[in-house]
């Protein structure tokens, strides 16, 4: 599903416009960015929880040349999902 699809279903199961909908994906999207740059987490109860992990310098290797560099430290984006979420994708 890509954004205009789930811009579709939203306007869909709410009865909102496409142009309501997407303005609402858009500021739930943006809350979420926003809290994730400031260190916090997001927790959605029965969907999963959005937070950032810190992810350790290291020394990886460039594939064209063979070359060792040095990977910095970086933060990731991370999600983990409820385990009502688990049970739904899990159900046959």
């Amino acid at each position: 599903m890509n954004k205009s699809q789930l811009v579709e279903s939203i306007a869909t199961k709410t009865g909102f416009t496409k142009k309501d909908s997407e303005k609402a994906l858009a500021a739930v999207l943006e809350s979420v960015e926003k809290a994730l740059v400031k260190g916090d987490k997001v927790q959605l109860i029965g969907f999963g929880t959005f937070g950032t992990k810190k992810r350790a310098a290291r020394t990886g290797r460039n594939p064209q040349t063979g070359a060792t560099i040095k990977v910095p430290a970086s933060k990731v984006v991370s999600f983990a999902p409820s385990s009502a979420l688990k049970a739904k994708v899990n159900k046959k």
